[in-house]
């Protein structure tokens, strides 16, 4: 859950993501980059929510960042292609090349 930018208003999306095994970190791919609303809105206030599973599973709490570094950029790929490539009819070639890493780590 990010909050608007704009509104203050809590906003909440549901999103393919990669998790460290460690569970240090959370990774999402944005394939709108940074024009996704979700991107601007953590850009703008990096404290998000993160819930995995239902809407019954506890809430976290925590920090949300674009990913800079190039090898946690190819992590933050690799996990999402690993896990979705697979099982996804379509390819996710250009997705998995193109679109923002963003990680969500605890706090």
């Amino acid at each position: 859950m990010t909050t608007g930018r704009r509104t203050g208003r809590s906003h909440e999306i549901e999103i393919w993501f990669g998790m460290r095994a460690d569970g240090s970190a959370i990774y999402l791919l944005s394939g709108g980059r940074d024009r996704s609303d979700w991107v601007r809105n953590l850009v703008e206030n990096p404290d998000v929510i993160v819930r995995l599973g239902s809407r019954d599973d506890p809430a976290v709490a925590a920090r949300a960042r674009v990913v800079n570094d190039p090898g946690e950029d190819a992590e933050a790929r690799g996990l999402l292609l690993e896990k979705y490539g697979p099982g996804y009819s379509g390819d996710l070639t250009r997705w998995g090349r193109t679109a923002l890493p963003v990680a969500i780590e605890p706090t």
